[in-house]
């Protein structure tokens, strides 16, 4: 299982990059507007040393990309030491999967849908995300309609229009839980053959402690799952935050690792 989930994550990022190698890591070069990463190669087995870590920093000062690291803490345990000897800053998340057997669909006082490629649906879902992320945790916070509004009315043309492409060309699949106030949560799965992952769930922070977040991945799980996935993952923010996944059916397996 950990080795299927270490494999779709490394193809992950080809629907928006071009993959290079660097030492024992395959660096992916963005092909769209936000930067991607180095990832050790599955199955390597090798051991990751700091001197590996700074032939990725000298490549990326070459190419004049952010320097950043992902990978399964579990498939390969030496990167999070070494990227911290070489002054990076390191965290690890829960890493979550679900299977179709184990699926435990959630609702909430809210409609959840799978969103067309709709450029003010699209606005207001990542408005909502932005907020929800820029206040994280599970706690009742201050951003609402007015709030997530204002952010949309913001964002970057070319920050929607990839979206909308992405979602055209079903790289990505949006969903959304909306009440009589608009767009309330909002996420997105990736699916690449019979695997997907949950990215980037967000509940607008005054309509927390209501369900919709949970609603919202139920809506995401059950879309893949009837679209030829057989196995959805995520990494989560936090053990409390994994606590909403695992009233889905997710489980954890082991832990995701960043470092920049």
């Amino acid at each position: 299982m950990i080795t299927r989930v270490d494999d779709y994550l490394h193809a992950v990022p080809l629907s928006g990059a071009v993959a290079e190698q660097v030492g024992p890591f395959t660096l992916f070069r963005s092909t769209t507007i936000w930067p991607y990463y180095a990832r050790p190669v599955p199955g390597a087995g090798v051991t990751i040393e700091p001197g590996d870590v700074e032939l990725v920093r000298k490549r990326c000062a070459e190419l004049e990309i952010p320097l950043s690291f992902e990978w399964v803490v579990d498939t390969c345990p030496s990167l999070g030491p070494a990227a911290e000897a070489a002054g990076l800053s390191v965290v690890e998340h829960p890493l979550l999967v679900l299977e179709r057997a184990d699926f435990r669909p959630a609702v909430a006082d809210a409609r959840c849908e799978v969103l067309p490629a709709d450029e003010a649906v699209v606005r207001q879902s990542r408005a909502v995300v932005n907020l929800a992320f820029g206040e994280s945790g599970t706690a009742v916070g201050n951003a609402g309609p007015a709030e997530r509004d204002a952010a949309a009315a913001e964002l970057a043309d070319d920050l929607v229009a990839t979206l909308l492409d992405r979602m055209s060309r079903g790289v990505s699949v949006n969903a959304a839980a909306f009440t009589e106030d608009g767009v309330v949560a909002a996420g997105t799965h990736q699916p690449v053959d019979s695997t997907s992952e949950i990215v980037g769930v967000g509940t607008l922070p005054a309509m927390r402690r209501r369900g919709l977040g949970a609603a919202v991945t139920s809506a995401l799980v059950e879309h893949a799952l009837d679209n030829g996935v057989d196995l959805v993952l995520l990494s989560a923010e936090s053990d409390a935050v994994a606590a909403v996944y695992e009233r889905v059916g997710f489980r954890r397996i082991g832990s995701a690792g960043a470092a920049e």
